[in-house]
């Protein structure tokens, strides 16, 4: 029987350590020396790709932090994609950037998005960057034009599987797929991504036929999700002693029904759905798809396309707020996570995003919505079987780690969609005092002992809290001079 990912993950977590993510010939740095606290970036010859414009931003982003084991923590993560996790090449004639995840040699759709997103903004001034992302559109077009069913492909379009957990898949597995679970995250964060390098820069060159054909089976693979004709052609068994691996009914999940919203059989965890009605994801793809629309519009004056992904997103948002709200004792309303069309719904929450918690940070709802901010409330509270407070932090973990097991990535969603000087700053100091001395941000860690953790090489979760770091630096630099 094949390892699942879990399993392999949690091996592989302390082997790769500091070798990981820093690697030999770690550089030092003055100040940071001077504090006790020496940079764990690799040496300059040894990063994967550098860009002046990061460069600028983390020297005057960390002259702004008084706290020097905040500012060291910093310098680590924010370029840490860059520095660990990007393979700049050519396909079929056109530059290409393949990402890996960190420590699985494989490109998620939704991380390689999430990876990369924080140096969007930083584009237009920086050529380098722009002939990353053009590499990286192009790379995810080809993904989906391969399979937009699979969440995770390999560098080799015409390879097989790599992935031990993924090799004896019961599904249509196709060369160039590394892992087939159908995830609606896995088709939004590509079309958020694109949407914003194109506002951020005006930049028209990666947008060609091939990325238009493959924003048009996204659309169809939306449409097909909803069921209305059928299960459709997606199908997955997996041979795994985690439930939450497998699908059950011969592959097609548990029964939903058909009321406009899009099945998904995975939460962005890769966990499979209790109920396939996700409404994050749900949330999640009627903003991309007014992105989209608007988008095609503007590039191309594309109305009737345009008017297609209005139309899918008009019908998926009226959908959730028919079938995905709940309400609590005194009638205030608040989004569930899960629900099936036919009455039964699900509360929790679990720390990937698109998660309840994230829907504000990913543009589905403003921050001050009140739907959300209850629902955010009640995330982080014991109404949210996981959610989880010990000796180390407080924080939302999921299925994928077990119990107790709290994802920083929510401690930084937290921040990013707080509007509490103190409550940020409670975020910040978890942060800083559960990375167990690595340098860096991981996976999941034990709610009383931080040095129990998983995941020692995990760049969207470093580039993430950099990209927190940045914006307080922006816009609430005070939190920082404290």
């Amino acid at each position: 029987m094949s390892a699942s990912r879990r399993d392999v993950l949690k091996m592989m977590s302390f082997a790769l350590g500091a070798a990981a993510v820093g690697g030999p010939g770690l550089i030092a740095n003055a100040r940071a020396a001077a504090s006790g606290f020496v940079s764990k970036r690799p040496s300059l010859a040894k990063r994967k790709f550098t860009s002046k414009a990061v460069e600028q931003v983390i020297a005057r982003t960390k002259a702004k932090i008084a706290d020097p084991e905040l500012a060291w923590l910093f310098e680590n993560c924010y370029p840490n994609t860059l520095d660990t996790t990007v393979q700049l090449d050519t396909l079929r004639g056109k530059p290409d950037t393949f990402v890996v995840t960190g420590d699985i040699d494989a490109m998620w759709l939704r991380d390689s998005s999430a990876q990369v997103w924080p140096y969007v903004p930083l584009a237009k001034d920086d050529a380098d960057l722009r002939r990353l992302f053009r590499g990286l559109i192009r790379r995810q077009a080809v993904c989906i034009s391969i399979d937009p069913y699979a969440n995770a492909f390999l560098p080799d379009p015409t390879a097989k599987t790599n992935l031990d957990w993924a090799q004896h898949d019961v599904t249509d597995m196709r060369p160039g797929v590394a892992e087939r679970k159908w995830e609606i995250d896995s088709l939004c964060y590509p079309v958020r991504l694109a949407a914003a390098y194109w506002k951020a820069t005006g930049d028209r060159e990666p947008f060609d036929d091939d990325w238009r054909a493959a924003m048009r089976l996204v659309v169809k693979t939306f449409r097909e999700q909803q069921r209305k004709d059928g299960p459709g052609p997606y199908r997955f068994q997996r041979q795994s002693l985690v439930p939450t691996e497998s699908l059950f009914l011969g592959g097609y999940g548990s029964p939903a029904k058909p009321v406009g919203l899009i099945h998904s059989m995975f939460r962005p965890s890769d966990d499979a759905c209790l109920y396939p009605l996700f409404i994050p994801a749900n949330l999640f793809a009627v903003h991309v798809l007014r992105e989209l629309g608007a988008m095609t519009q503007g590039l191309f004056n594309d109305t009737a396309f345009a008017a297609q992904c209005t139309a899918l997103a008009d019908e998926v948002q009226q959908a959730a707020e028919k079938y995905g709200v709940m309400r609590d004792e005194q009638g205030r309303e608040f989004w569930a996570y899960e629900v099936d069309g036919y009455g039964n719904q699900l509360f929790m929450d679990d720390a990937n995003a698109p998660g309840l918690l994230s829907l504000a940070y990913l543009g589905c709802c403003p921050l001050d919505d009140a739907r959300y901010r209850h629902t955010r409330e009640l995330a982080w509270s014991r109404r949210n079987p996981y959610f989880f407070a010990g000796k180390a932090a407080e924080g939302i973990g999921g299925p994928h780690e077990g119990l107790r097991m709290i994802w920083p990535m929510s401690i930084m969603m937290r921040a990013f969609t707080s509007t509490d000087d103190a409550q940020t700053r409670q975020c910040l100091h978890w942060l800083k005092t559960t990375h167990a001395g690595s340098g860096f941000m991981h996976e999941a860690f034990d709610q009383d002992d931080p040095a129990h953790f998983t995941r020692a090489w995990f760049a969207w979760a470093n580039t993430l809290f950099g990209e927190l770091i940045v914006g307080l630096a922006d816009h609430r630099p005070a939190l920082l001079r404290g």
